[in-house]
C-alpha cells in the first residue's frame, strides 16, 4: 500500500561526456563544492571499496544545512545510492539514487531519483522539501553538465594554491582567531566591516567589506565550515569579477614547535571579466597571477596577526 507521505521525483539531464566520467565526477564527493552550487563543504566519515559515509554542508532555499549521508557506490552499473543518516528538519528522510546511462560513446543521460518525507507529513514542510529538491536537483544537473562538459577546457583555469606560517604557540588560540572572524574589522586592517552568523553550532556565514592594496572595497560572502581546532572550509558566493569558484579551508597542525596554519584556495578564472579588469592585452597567466597575489596578500596578513595573537599568549 503506498505511504501517502512519501514523495518519489525524478530529474534528468543528458550531458556530452561519456558515462564513465561523468560517474567518476559524481563518486568523488571532494570535488562536489566545485562543481555543485549548492554544496559548502563534504568529509568522509567512513570509507571503502563500495560504501562509505559522508558528512554534507549545503544550502537549502538559501539556508546553511548540514547532515549525513550512507553512499552505495556500483562502478558496473554505473549506479550511486544515498541516503540521509540523520536528516535535518523539516526533512524526516530522504534517499534516491543516481543512474548514469550511456547514450553514445561521447553522451550520457543522467537520472537523479529521490524518495523523502517532511517531519510529522505535515503539508508546508512537504511543499518546502519539495521547492528545495527541485531548486537542487535542476541546479546539480545543470552545473553537472556544464563542469562534465567543460572539464577539458577548464584545467588551466581552475588552480589551487596554499600559504603556510610557523607559529609559536597553540593551534587553539590560531583556529580561536581565525574562528572569530567577527572581530576581524577590529584586529585585520584590509577587513573594512564584517558580519558572522553562526545559527548552527559549526556552521558560519560571513560576510565582510575587503579593502584591496588600490583602497577600493568589495563585498563578499562566504559560508564557513569549522572544525576545532584543526581545520574551518569555506566556500566564497559573492565573487570578485575575475572569479567564477573561490573555495578553500585553513587548517591548525601541531609540530614539536607550534603550529603550521595554511591557506588553502582553489579558484577559477572567470575569462569574460580579464579584459575589463586587466585591460584587453591581459592573459589567462595574468589574471591567475593577479587572483593569486590578491588573495595570497589577504591570507598572508590573517596568518600574520594570527601568529602575533597566538605568540603573545604562548
Amino acid at each position: 500500500m503506498p505511504n501517502p507521505g512519501l514523495r518519489e521525483v525524478e530529474h534528468e539531464i543528458t550531458v556530452s561526456a561519456p558515462a564513465n566520467a561523468v560517474y567518476r565526477l559524481i563518486a568523488e564527493v571532494e570535488n562536489w563544492p566545485r562543481i555543485f552550487p549548492p554544496t559548502i563543504h563534504v568529509d568522509h566519515v567512513e570509507k571503502n571499496d563500495r560504501t562509505e559515509r559522508i558528512r554534507i554542508w549545503a544550502t537549502a532555499n538559501g539556508e546553511p544545512k548540514n547532515w549525513t549521508s550512507r553512499r552505495t557506490l556500483d562502478p558496473d552499473q554505473l549506479r550511486i545510492g544515498f541516503r540521509q543518516e540523520v536528516s535535518a528538519p523539516p526533512v524526516a528522510s530522504m534517499g534516491g539514487t543516481w543512474v548514469i546511462e550511456p547514450l553514445s560513446g561521447s553522451t550520457s543521460r543522467v537520472r537523479l531519483l529521490h524518495d523523502y518525507r517532511a517531519v510529522d507529513d505535515d503539508p508546508e514542510s512537504l511543499k518546502w522539501i519539495d521547492e528545495a529538491v527541485d531548486r537542487n536537483s535542476r541546479s546539480e544537473l545543470a552545473a553537472l553538465q556544464t563542469n562534465v562538459e567543460l572539464a577539458h577546457a577548464a584545467a588551466d583555469l581552475t588552480f589551487s594554491f596554499e600559504d603556510t606560517v610557523h607559529i609559536a604557540g597553540s593551534a587553539k588560540d590560531v583556529y580561536d582567531f581565525v574562528n572569530d572572524a567577527h572581530l576581524w574589522s577590529e584586529r585585520l586592517p584590509h577587513v573594512a566591516k564584517v558580519r558572522l552568523d553562526e545559527d548552527t553550532p559549526g556552521l558560519q556565514t560571513l560576510e565582510m567589506d575587503t579593502r584591496a592594496k588600490d583602497g577600493s572595497v568589495h563585498t563578499t560572502k562566504s559560508y564557513r565550515v569549522t572544525f576545532p581546532h584543526r581545520k574551518i572550509a569555506y566556500k566564497q558566493i559573492t565573487l570578485p569579477a575575475l572569479m567564477t569558484l573561490h573555495t578553500g579551508y585553513w587548517t591548525f597542525a601541531e609540530t614539536g614547535t607550534g603550529v603550521a596554519a595554511s591557506s588553502q584556495h582553489t579558484v577559477t578564472i572567470n575569462t569574460e571579466n580579464i579584459p575589463r579588469i586587466l585591460g584587453a592585452d591581459a592573459t589567462v597567466a595574468d589574471a591567475r597571477e593577479y587572483v593569486r597575489a590578491a588573495l595570497s596578500t589577504n591570507s598572508r596578513a590573517t596568518l600574520g596577526h594570527a601568529k602575533d595573537y597566538a605568540e603573545a599568549r604562548a
